[in-house]
């Protein structure tokens, strides 16, 4: 039992440690790990289209009271039609 909260433990922290941009891809994803890699809570968060490039625009509120936001890739790929 020890053993595998060690293990849940040491791959929590390596995912903490991965960019957002790295492996988010819907919205809800995205604004879970900037919220959690900022320490921060979710004002708002929406979906931007620039052409054909998606952007997860993330505004969060950080414990020191500073509001920031996150832009975050959607790698997700397009299905052709």
């Amino acid at each position: 039992m020890r053993h595998m909260r060690l293990k849940i433990m040491c791959v929590s922290l390596l995912m903490s440690l991965i960019p957002v941009s790295a492996h988010a891809v819907k919205l809800e994803d995205a604004a879970k790990q900037a919220a959690r890699q900022n320490d921060a809570k979710v004002l708002s968060a929406r979906t931007t289209q620039q052409g054909s490039k998606r952007t997860h625009e993330i505004k969060l509120l950080t414990k020191k009271g500073v509001v920031k936001t996150v832009r975050v890739p959607d790698n997700k790929k397009k299905k052709k039609k």
